[in-house]
């Protein structure tokens, strides 16, 4: 079986980024650990073996997970492992935009049953973007000591977000009129509520761009896995890492729960919610809870809510995918819920000299707490999003299948943070998914190795790269696309249902 993807070739021109302490030898390391086999971790390793730069690279993937067992690999927590993922180039930031515009072409290919998009892993439905016209930026309530700080530029709300997307795709479609015709914009409620299709509208103003849909993730990500498989380049290892192993001035390794040490000339941490169990990210990234619930359709409730498109508001961050299987899932892009814990093993610290951070929020899941529910006031929002997308007569109240709390690495910004560390030597850090980065599965591997590379893609190079000193204020995700309210803790959240 041959992969869809195409062949990357390396420029020979490098790009000096601005993190200069460390790991500046342009030759490829002889070994290469990955902690994780998310999205980013499993698209690098693919990447690797197609570079011939690292031709003599071993490339070896840590994870919790056992590959070897179809059932628990990847881990069912994943946030990259679920029914649905949206697929857009519907950005406010002409960046992100673009790229997505560069894995459409990828996602869009079908012909062959080993294309990625074949075999119902791709669907082009359409995405129906819009905003509340009265929406405004929410605030964290009440302010405390260690809050967010104020920007010194205007926030977008969510009806910013969607005219800035509007303009993005408009202008990229318009190289191609078949494309271009494929966007329309949606002047007020009735026009949206036309092209729903389901009885029922959001939004004040929005656009439909049947040039987006959206992917089956887990089935995406068994069909990566099996690409790099195939290779036979990629030494897979099943282990919970416990620490990452270091002497004074650089990592060296990680060390597993059971004891086990492996080690590395380059070691990447990218294991999404929970890097910052590993590595303390100076308040760059943190761990956040998204709420998702799963309904059981009829038949003829398939039939009407099957040909909807993608329902997106970017002021609620409220959004339904259209079902498969009879089955409906509603979800909320929003600030989320964080879980703050003291960790038995403290993350590397900031640098040599300073002092690890034991407070780390950290993923919550059903798979270690199989009681785990998501708070009421979630799945309110999720119960709000069914009347008001999808009203079809008893599905509104109907009980969920199945809840879920979908974990990001969440940076201020949304911007992904892909970069050396500044202050230890050999260690890579991709992670920052930000609730987005699904989309990038055919290209987002390559651009990681050109950062390995040091040759950072130039619009992304100050988007990705290591920021220092954000650790004072609280963080929360601020680009416009996130509803709910800032600054929810999951146990107090969880707590309010059982005061009632």
């Amino acid at each position: 079986m041959t992969s869809s993807l195409p062949q990357h070739s390396s420029s020979s021109t490098t790009t000096t980024t601005t993190n200069n302490n460390n790991n500046n030898n342009t030759n490829p390391p002889s070994s290469i650990l990955i902690v994780g086999s998310g999205l980013f971790g499993l698209s690098t390793a693919y990447a690797l073996t197609r570079r011939h730069e690292f031709i003599n690279t071993s490339i070896t993937v840590i994870d919790r997970s056992d590959p070897s067992s179809q059932s628990t690999f990847p881990s069912p927590d994943a946030a990259s492992i679920d029914t649905s993922r949206i697929v857009r180039a519907d950005y406010a930031d002409h960046a992100y935009a673009t790229l997505c515009d560069e894995a459409q072409l990828i996602w869009r290919q079908q012909d062959k049953p080993t294309d990625l998009g074949a075999q119902g892993r791709y669907h082009e439905t359409g995405l129906l973007v819009v905003g509340d016209a009265t929406s405004a930026a929410p605030v964290a309530d009440p302010p405390v000591e260690g809050g967010a700080s104020e920007s010194s530029h205007k926030k977008l709300t969510g009806m910013d977000y969607a005219r800035k997307s509007w303009e993005n795709v408009s202008s990229l479609a318009s190289r191609d009129p078949m494309l271009a015709e494929r966007i329309r914009e949606l002047p007020n409620a009735d026009a949206i509520c036309e092209v729903l299709g389901t009885g029922g509208s959001s939004g004040a103003w929005g656009y439909i761009n049947y040039n987006s849909g959206w992917t089956d993730a887990g089935a995406s990500m068994a069909w990566l896995y099996e690409q790099v498989r195939q290779t036979g380049r990629v030494n897979f290892i099943a282990g919970t890492v416990e620490s990452l192993e270091h002497d004074d001035t650089g990592v060296t390794g990680v060390r597993l729960q059971d004891q086990r040490i492996l080690t590395a000339d380059l070691v990447m941490v990218a294991a999404g919610a929970w890097t910052g169990s590993f590595v303390d990210l100076d308040g760059q990234a943190v761990a956040t809870g998204q709420v998702l619930g799963y309904l059981n359709i009829t038949e003829e409730e398939q039939e009407i809510l099957g040909k909807m498109p993608v329902i997106l508001n970017l002021s609620s961050g409220l959004f339904i995918i259209p079902p498969t299987n009879r089955v409906l899932k509603v979800a909320r892009h929003a600030y989320g819920y964080t879980n703050p814990r003291t960790v038995h093993f403290p993350p590397l610290p900031v640098s040599p000299t300073a002092t690890s951070n034991c407070l780390v929020s950290i993923p919550r899941t059903s798979l270690h707490d199989p009681d785990l529910v998501i708070p009421a006031e979630g799945e309110a929002d999720l119960r709000a999003a069914l009347r008001e997308m999808t009203p079809l007569p008893g599905l509104v109240d109907r009980p969920f299948t199945k809840t879920r709390l979908c974990w990001y690495s969440d940076t201020r910004t949304a911007d992904f943070l892909i970069d050396y560390h500044p202050h230890w030597k050999n260690l890579f850090v991709a992670t920052g998914d930000s609730g987005h980065a699904f989309k990038f599965l055919p290209v987002i591997g390559d651009k990681i190795v050109d950062c390995i590379q040091r040759n950072c893609p130039p619009e992304f190079k100050e988007k990705w790269a290591w920021k220092e000193g954000e650790g004072a204020n609280a963080l929360f995700t601020e680009d416009g696309s996130r509803g709910g309210k800032p600054g929810l803790i999951l146990e107090e959240e969880l707590l309010k249902a059982l005061s009632v």
